[in-house]
């Protein structure tokens, strides 16, 4: 488990998640088929108020990733958002970023069919060929909607070096390795899939705010579902 000490930005952005039905407690059914305690749902998160905070939670864990000294981002130039709830995340990320830390980056996006007259193609944005590019997820299950992302980008000659998760659920897959395993070895390896919140982070956020009840059913899906690398 985590320690107990989160920072203001993960309390900030659960809270508003909570408050906006994004971050649900109760018995919901994955694609998976499992019976989770707890659904997390990026796209009602969708006020001027709450993409700033989760913008400013992204850069700001962003930062600190490229600047560990034990377990560092890849240093990258463009910003990737995936179709199409990760377009806004990823836009009004590389904002912050510019606006709070003085760091440029490009911004990138691809659409769902590619478009056959104007610019053409699949990918909007600044182009990705020959740049090393961080993709800006919300939750990662089974993890398809970064494979395309990383198809998409291989196929305009960028190269996906990371992977910026909002929320990691920390589970393990039903072969028994995690997700998260599985995308690393396709960007790179080891920590190259970083997050903002972890399951574990929510279940400490459950412990300060004295949700007991609902802490006890996140700690018996852990138990089974947990990813204990």
């Amino acid at each position: 488990m985590s320690t107990d000490a989160l920072q203001n930005y993960q309390t900030e952005l659960l809270e508003q998640a909570e408050a906006v039905g994004a971050l649900r407690f109760g018995e919901f059914t994955l694609k998976s088929g499992r019976i989770s305690p707890y659904f997390f749902n990026a796209g009602l998160m969708s006020s001027g108020k709450i993409l700033n905070t989760i913008a400013s939670a992204y850069a700001a864990t962003i930062v600190a990733a490229l600047d560990s000294p034990t377990n560092p981002l890849p240093a990258f130039d463009v910003i990737f958002g995936p179709a199409y709830k990760g377009i806004s995340l990823a836009a009004c990320t590389a904002l912050v970023l510019s606006a709070t830390y003085g760091r440029s980056y490009g911004f990138a996006y691809d659409r769902k069919e590619a478009k056959d007259h104007g610019e053409g193609g699949k990918l909007v944005g600044v182009p990705v060929q020959g740049k090393k590019v961080l993709i800006l997820d919300d939750v990662m299950t089974a993890g398809t909607a970064v494979r395309i992302a990383i198809e998409s980008i291989q196929g305009g000659g960028g190269t996906v070096v990371g992977v910026m998760q909002l929320l990691d659920r920390e589970e393990r897959g039903n072969d028994g390795g995690s997700t998260v395993e599985e995308v690393e070895a396709v960007v790179g390896g080891k920590g190259r899939v970083q997050s903002v919140l972890k399951m574990r982070d929510l279940m400490v956020w459950l412990k300060h705010n004295g949700k007991t009840e609902v802490l006890e059913k996140m700690n018996a899906y852990w138990e089974v579902y947990g990813w204990k690398p």
